[in-house]
């Protein structure tokens, strides 16, 4: 019996230890400000710069953005224009849906299934699979996707990529909101 507590005692702490090693959650941001509402930010035209580091840190590509957001209750569209720094250009449309109580969900062609998002204070934690095309083949990719907004005209973004559970490296983006 003494053994059995043990070993339930054990796992118990166990489980305990890595639940804290689990990260960061979006509602540990509740208390930031300013607070991000998506609607009031993705909303008129925006310009993002942004780099994909591989797993050892080092830039292997460059591009940059503009984005020309719109919302129609609580239906928006992100219209994503990419251009890379070997010339190579990019469309995404992201239709998004707003839940309610900072929920979101989206879709895009090249996003398999449904993104789903939460907002909590200044932050927004967004996770989807991306259908990534290399050398003629697609690939399925997950992106852990969090953004921050820091004024009302920046937000930083930093998106780990991984496939299989194993991080293929990071996007790290900053955009900025023109002027109306």
């Amino acid at each position: 019996m003494q053994r059995r507590l043990l070993l339930t005692a054990t796992v118990a702490t166990g489980a305990t230890a890595l639940a804290g090693c689990a990260g960061p959650q979006v509602k540990d941001y509740a208390g930031q400000q300013p607070v991000l509402d998506l609607r009031e930010y993705f909303n008129g035209v925006l310009d993002a710069y942004g780099v994909f580091t591989d797993r050892s840190g080092k830039v292997v590509r460059r591009f940059t953005v503009v984005m020309r957001c719109s919302w129609n209750g609580e239906q928006g569209v992100l219209d994503e224009d990419f251009v890379y720094s070997d010339g190579e250009k990019q469309k995404r449309v992201w239709r998004l849906r707003h839940l309610g109580d900072g929920a979101y969900v989206g879709t895009a062609d090249d996003v398999k299934g449904e993104a789903r998002g939460q907002t909590s204070g200044n932050a927004f934690r967004w996770n989807y699979t991306l259908l990534l095309p290399v050398d003629g083949k697609t690939y399925e990719v997950q992106f852990d996707d969090w953004m921050y907004l820091m004024d009302r005209h920046v937000m930083l973004n930093k998106a780990t990529m991984s496939k299989f559970g194993i991080r293929l490296g990071e996007v790290t983006l900053s955009f900025v909101k023109r002027a109306a």
